[in-house]
């Protein structure tokens, strides 16, 4: 603590003052933790050696850390937009929530008659209207609007909104 703010002119010299503060710290903590040594020869030398071994233990941690970061973004295809990456996959947890909904919309819809099944299919995933739904299947379309309320019904009482 009596070199604290030699320490601290020390490190602003070579990192800047925002870091100083930290690295003091830090080398106070790696001194805190040392076992008792009975004697040091020079303490102000040791502790600007081991000031010295904090800065570059930071130096690679920075390092790593940028390369990390650079080979995350370069697997996740990022983008910048307005000055912040962005990473274009979707969330893993949200993908995870899409893929059981979507599997539970299926156990769901198998539960339904064939020929409500098979006009939901034709009008939500093949993106007929409901006219095209009726002559592609033959019937009236006041029957397709039938068959898709009661597919809805059925999907928001089984799986939600």
């Amino acid at each position: 603590m009596q070199r604290r703010a030699s320490l601290l002119r020390y490190f602003a010299a070579r990192v800047g003052e925002a870091e100083a503060e930290d690295l003091v710290q830090e080398t106070w903590l790696r001194v805190a933790s040392q076992p008792a040594v009975d004697e040091v020869r020079n303490p102000a030398a040791y502790l600007y050696r081991l000031c010295g071994n904090v800065m570059l233990d930071r130096l690679r941690q920075e390092r790593s850390r940028a390369a990390r970061d650079a080979e995350w973004r370069r697997v996740n295809r990022t983008l910048v937009a307005n000055g912040e990456e962005v990473c274009e996959d979707v969330p893993a947890d949200n993908a995870l929530i899409a893929r059981d909904r979507l599997r539970r919309i299926r156990a769901a819809l198998d539960d339904l008659p064939a020929p409500v099944r098979q006009t939901f299919r034709l009008h939500k995933f093949e993106g007929l209207s409901h006219s095209e739904v009726a002559a592609e299947l033959g019937v009236s379309r006041s029957l397709v609007e039938k068959h898709m309320m009661r597919a809805l019904k059925h999907l928001i009482a089984r799986v939600g909104r």
